[in-house]
């Protein structure tokens, strides 16, 4: 059998983002998904169907797998002739093991390419600010392991050279080790007051920054209860993070944000809110799909030409509609001659990504919207298709007949409950573990709301700022008993984002 392949791949410090592209079309191609422990899981959302994922992280006191099994496993799957993906936190070859890893495989005649990661002793430093190298304070650095094997019995660190020979030091998987490094510091010959930096969980929105110097730091970890895994840098350039700190000074840096929206629909939202600096927690509380029957949108379909106009009042309407139109035998040209309306220019984009002409987009993108601007046209005695959520207001067709018009209101889609995650966000809520819970529809707010006892809306929501996209979902938050914080004047995601920047700006 033709031996398989693996690839070490360095997955970077944590930011899913600093991925290099070549260890994403690797992940892509890899038949097996070998991972650690520091790795980002969303780097698994790059596996193809049918990929195999085995994890093997090691924590201090808990490995999955000792590195010989690991090796093993490498050499065995790859024997099988699988490819494999060996996704190590940061870059595999500085303190990453990925050495022995790769002389495993040689020793096995396994083909194997190493793929470069960001490593966190660059990484991490930058993101909490600290250039590494600047030419008025340093010309040479040095990684240091802070965690060395026991069975070594004597250190390999040459510390009567670093401590003074080197301006900036950088150690990895030093935190707990942390009174020794100073001490061996400054024993030889390290100025006790030289700036330190112990930087926690770097380049996520979980990152923690502690400043001191070599007299104080150990005891400044203590007090904030900094854990591994971090990394400390010692030296001059610690002192420019006040005036270069980028990444913690971002609006929303550390919030916690429920972000209730259907799971299709959330990832622009959570993508924004990321990029202010905000950890998004996804409980989406709808789920589309396809409604109890197609009858009543099937026989629509089938007499499109007796329409005049048609309404999408959401991108799902179009989605669902589209989807069954192509069903039907039918396409884009049976649309031949009819007026289209879409609620907003998220719906207007997605209609026009069809290559179909959108005539009429209101300035208020909700029902009332819509009635203001049909007020323009001519509508008496003409017929008008409105596809829409199965269970939706009733304003929109009833303004229009008042009109004139002859509506036909047919269900294209439903929204339901899921089921996911209850328990756990209800303790997230309990620990105060969320700081703002966001609403884009009155079904959000609904279905979120019947997961609590009418006693314990609000024992668990007290103390959390409650954000919704609109008036209309602010309506439906206050008939049941609560107050919303943020109200977002328009029915974009993107406006609805910086109104959230906005509360946090003002305080």
């Amino acid at each position: 059998m033709k031996s398989g392949k693996v690839y070490i791949i360095g997955a970077g410090p944590g930011d899913p983002e600093l991925l290099t592209l070549k260890g994403k079309s690797c992940i892509e191609e890899a038949d097996v998904i070998i991972y650690d422990h520091l790795v980002n899981k969303k780097l698994l959302e790059f596996a193809k169907d049918g990929a195999e994922l085995i994890y093997v992280g090691k924590i201090a006191g808990r490995h999955t797998k000792s590195q010989g099994e690991i090796n093993s496993l490498l050499v065995n799957k790859a024997k099988d002739g699988m490819i494999l993906a060996r996704l190590k936190g940061g870059d595999p070859f500085i303190f990453g093991r990925g050495g022995e890893e790769a002389l495993e495989l040689a020793d096995n005649g396994i083909p194997f390419e190493i793929i470069p990661g960001v490593t966190a002793a660059i990484s991490v430093p930058a993101y909490a600010g600290i250039p590494l190298t600047h030419r008025d304070f340093n010309s040479s650095i040095a990684f240091i392991t802070g965690h060395e094997e026991r069975s070594k019995g004597v250190s390999r660190v040459a510390w009567e050279k670093i401590s003074s020979g080197i301006e900036n030091l950088v150690f990895f998987m030093g935190v707990k080790n942390i009174s020794t490094i100073v001490k061996n510091l400054i024993d030889n010959g390290r100025d006790p007051d030289t700036p330190v930096a112990v930087i926690r969980r770097g380049t996520t929105p979980f990152q923690e920054t502690v400043i001191g110097n070599l007299k104080n730091i150990t005891e400044l970890v203590k007090e904030k209860g900094i854990k591994p895994p971090a990394v400390i840098v010692v030296g001059e350039v610690v002192k420019l993070r006040d005036r270069l700190n980028w990444f913690e000074e971002k609006p929303l840096f550390g919030k916690r944000i429920l972000i209730t929206r259907a799971k299709g629909q959330a990832e622009n939202f959570v993508k924004l809110v990321e990029g202010a600096g905000a950890i998004p927690i996804l409980f989406p509380t709808i789920e589309t799909v396809h409604p109890d029957s197609w009858n009543m949108l099937d026989r629509s379909i089938n007499r499109l030409d007796t329409y005049h106009w048609i309404i999408f009042t959401s991108v799902n309407s179009v989605r669902f509609f589209v989807e069954r139109l192509k069903f039907n035998g039918k396409d884009i040209r049976d649309l031949k001659g009819i007026k289209i309306c879409a609620i907003g220019a998220k719906t207007a984009t997605s209609i026009e990504s069809l290559g179909i002409k959108v005539d009429v987009v209101p300035e208020e993108y909700i029902a009332e919207g819509i009635i203001g601007v049909m007020q323009n046209y001519e509508i008496q005695g003409k017929k008008i298709l409105l596809p829409r959520a199965a269970v939706a207001r009733d304003i929109l067709p009833h303004e229009l007949k008042k009109m004139g018009a002859e509506i036909d209101v047919v269900d294209v889609y439903k929204t339901v409950k899921p089921a996911e995650r209850v328990d756990s966000i209800k303790e997230m809520l309990k620990n105060r573990d969320i700081d703002v819970v966001t609403f884009t529809s009155s079904s959000t707010v609904k279905n979120f709301i019947s997961y609590f006892e009418n006693g314990d809306r609000r024992k668990f929501l007290e103390d959390v700022i409650i954000a919704c996209l609109g008036p209309v979902t602010a309506m439906t938050v206050e008939e049941c008993g609560l107050k919303s914080d943020i109200v977002s004047d328009e029915y974009t995601i993107e406006r609805f984002t910086e109104k959230i920047i906005e509360y946090f700006e003002g305080d």
